[in-house]
Order: C-alpha cells, then structure tokens, then sequence
C-alpha cells in the first residue's frame, strides 16, 4: 500500500499577475501571551448519560474558539524564464505571482499569531484574515522549522479573541477535539474527531517528532490552524495528514501546545529560539535490543556517546543506560527524548529515571543550551586548490545542533559552496565535514585553511558526507 505524507497548508495555488483563478493542490514585544490552561484540572471524562447528552452541540465551544482562528494568505513574485531572451518574450514568460492559503490562530489579546512554517517558508506577503473578514499585515516574529512553527504578528489597535493554551501532556486517547481551519480556502470550517494517539514520533514530518494524532478531518489549507479540546483551549496546531490522495483519510496530526508555547515564549521574549540540547547520542530500544539489555518490553532510548558537559553526563547518565522517564513524563524512543528535553527552559530542573544493567536508578537533570564553543570562525577559502569558493566554519555542539548535524561530532562544517566551482561540480555540499588533508587531520578553520595552501602535486581530501566518508582525490 503506498502511504503518504502531505502538510495540511497550503492549500497552495499559483497565479498569474494577470489574475487568473486559484486552483487549489494538494498540500503536502508586547505582553507573552498568556498560558493560564496549563495550570487548569481537567474535567472528569465520562460517556454520555442519555439521549439527551447525545443530541449535545460543540457550538459553545466553537463559538468562544472560532474567533481567534484566521485565514493566512500569503503570496511571492518569482520569474519565470526559459533561459533565453528571445524564447521568454516570444512565449510571454516573466514574472509570475504565487499564492498560498493556510490557518493561524491568535494566542494573545495583542495579535500574536501562532502557524506553521511551511505556510509562510519564502513568502514576501503575509495577510491574516480575521473570522469578521478584517484583514491585516503580518510581521513575521520567528520562525522555527526544526518545529515547523512561524510566529507574526498583526497590529490590530485593540483587544483580540486570543485561546489560551491546554495542557498537552495530560491529553489522553479519546478525548474529543476539534479542529478548526480554512480548507481549500473555502472559508473557516469546523471539524471534530477524538484523539486518535499521542506521541506519534515515526511520522519524518519535522525535527522535532512528536504530534498528536487525531480523526478530526484536516485537508489542504488548515495547516497553522487550531486543535481545540472540549473547553475551547488550543490542544495543537494541525500541521499534515497522512494520505494517498492528498485529502483527509482521518489520519491528522498535530504539534504539542507545550511546544507551541515555547516557540511562542521565544519569539515574544526576543533574541532567537534556543532549546536545551541532549548532549548524547541516542537509539530507540527495539525488540532486539530489549532481549540483549533484559528488559520486559522494547521502551526508552538506548544512550551511546555522551559530551562530558552535557546535561545527561551531569546527570550521571553513562553510555548503555536506557532513559526511561524525564519529569515525570515515559520517554518510550530516541525522539520522545529529545522532544521531552527540546520543551525545557535552560536552567530548569526534572527527576530523570534511567536503567543500568538492569536495575532503575534516578536522578536530576538540569537543562542547558549547548556550548557555542568553539567560534564559528567562518571563512571563504580562496586560491589554486580544490576548495576554492567554499566557505567553512568550526562547529560546535549548538551549530551542529542548527544545521541538523550530529552535535557530538567536532571539526570543520562546510557552509556553502559556491556554484559553478570545482568544489561544486565535484559534489561538495553544505553540511559535509572535511576531515583531513593529505592525511593530516583537520581540527579547525585555521588547521584546514593551513593545510589546503601547502604546496602539493595533489590532494587527498577526507570528507564526511554523513552517511558515509569519502576520500576526495584531486591531482593524483
């Protein structure tokens, strides 16, 4: 059967300057908000009593949620070209107007807006459509596609519906929800649907694997939009389905509010998003795995290298321990692990629960952004050898950590290529690390940049590409 993944955005269509119709395809410093739902009880969940709770309506609800859901629009003028003159004029091609519809939802009673990535990602024009059809101009405060979260912000000059944040962590399966967006841009619409699972991590949709699933229908335009619970709180941000045609199969999923709410904190806060990091290399447990460690049941994260200055190794976490639990929360994979540590502020602390050779043993983890150390150093090699034209820093555990490269691993990053250049027919690429050259290890910009302008009669040019390590043999 073949299974596929489509972002619930976009909803995206292209038109000409001219103006021709959308045709919809499918989608694959003002106050913080305030975030009083995380601190609320939950009502007791029970099945309906009667007929009469039966014939019950989610209109209460929609009415106080509906309000603080918008239509985004967005649009770009890209150039279209055959690549010669006489042919782009002859055919009439040039510049051409795309255009993109999607969902966000007002998180503040001061036009902070919450929405995917994806929705806005390249765009130039951003518009939030009110539920009483004002339109504004979005500023873009953040943007986070490691989470495929964007932030804006409208300046409305009054008070605006905002929801309030649920508490993400004590949804359950089966609690019903409901979503609301602007499918197909056909205007705002209500879906509902229960929670169909919770902490879906195989789902390769983001970095940061970890969504609530639902069968509430989501399609093509409600991206960015709301995933309210029975109290009218927003519970996530629908983001993709998973389908074969592009439409809803009731297979939808959504990210966390709680991590909603720290992409939300850092953009109101300023000064970019920064997420505490693991500071080890983790594995899921498998069901092999789990008969070699003696375990009941395959669950945790199998912890490999640790940095000696990492939160894991501070919290006498050792290579082998099996990370069970952080805060109170089951940690059943690699990617649970991450996302549990990702949503901590730096400098707070959780019990950590791991198992060594069998036996549970606990303790505290305090979260850290990882170290920035060693400088970036960035440069643009120049002169008669392979590399001329590409540019390359040291990286860090945090820089590893940005461009999605094992934070672990030390050395010297490419961070670009310039095209056109022998480096780049060759097929060096943004986020290969160069090893050594000439057999002489590279450990640093200055060790590369020294070692590259030696004389020679050619070059033997270790390169990691990430899933493998090549030798790069020029001149000999």
């Amino acid at each position: 059967m073949m299974r596929s993944f489509f972002f619930a955005a976009a909803a995206a269509f292209s038109a000409s300057t001219a103006g021709a119709q959308p045709t919809p395809i499918p989608f694959r410093a003002a106050q913080a908000p305030e975030m009083k739902g995380e601190a609320m009880t939950p009502a007791p969940r029970r099945v309906p009593g009667d007929a009469s709770e039966v014939k019950l309506s989610f209109a209460p609800i929609v009415e106080r949620a509906a309000p603080a859901v918008v239509n985004i629009y967005t649009s770009r003028v890209v150039e279209r070209s055959t690549g010669d003159p006489f042919f782009d004029r002859f055919f009439g091609v040039g510049p051409e107007k795309q255009n993109s519809l999607g969902s966000g939802v007002i998180v503040s009673r001061d036009g902070v807006i919450v929405t995917n990535n994806h929705v806005i990602e390249g765009m130039t024009e951003i518009k939030a459509v009110l539920s009483d059809r004002r339109e504004f101009t979005a500023k873009v405060l953040l943007t986070d596609p490691q989470s495929d979260l964007a932030v804006l912000r409208i300046g409305a000059g009054e008070p605006l519906p905002y929801l309030e944040f649920a508490n993400s962590d004590a949804a359950e399966v089966g609690d019903i929800v409901l979503a609301i967006g602007n499918p197909f841009g056909v205007g705002q619409t209500v879906t509902n649907g229960i929670v169909s699972a919770l902490a879906r991590t195989a789902v390769s949709i983001s970095d940061y694997q970890f969504f609530i699933q639902t069968d509430a229908a989501i399609n093509p335009g409600n991206s960015g939009g709301a995933l309210v619970d029975t109290e009218g709180r927003l519970l996530g941000v629908n983001t993709a389905i998973y389908s074969r045609s592009g439409g809803s199969n009731g297979i939808g999923f959504a990210i966390p509010a709680r991590l909603v709410q720290q992409v939300i904190a850092s953009a109101t806060r300023g000064g970019g998003l920064a997420r505490p990091w693991v500071g080890a290399t983790t594995e899921t447990v498998t069901n092999d795995l789990a008969k070699v460690l003696k375990l009941d049941r395959p669950i945790g994260a199998i912890v490999g290298d640790v940095h000696p200055l990492g939160p894991l190794a501070k919290a006498g976490v050792r290579q082998g321990d099996v990370i069970v639990e952080i805060g109170g929360q089951p940690v059943f994979d690699a990617e649970t692990l991450r996302y549990r540590v990702g949503v901590q502020n730096p400098g707070e602390k959780a019990p950590i629960v791991f198992i060594r050779n069998g036996q549970r043993q606990s303790g505290e983890i305090v979260f850290a952004l990882a170290p920035d150390t060693p400088a970036k150093d960035e440069r643009t090699l120049s002169g008669q050898h392979p590399l001329n034209g590409v540019t390359i820093a040291n990286l860090s555990p945090r820089f590893a950590e940005e461009i999605g490269l094992n934070p672990l691993n030390g050395g010297v990053v490419v961070t670009d290529v310039a095209q056109g250049s022998y480096a780049w027919r060759s097929r060096l690429r943004r986020g290969f690390r160069v090893l050594s050259v000439n057999r002489v290890r590279v450990g640093s910009v200055a060790d590369l940049q020294r070692e590259i302008a030696k004389p020679t009669a050619g070059w033997d040019i270790e390169v990691d590409r990430g899933d493998r390590t090549i030798v790069w043999r020029v001149g000999k």
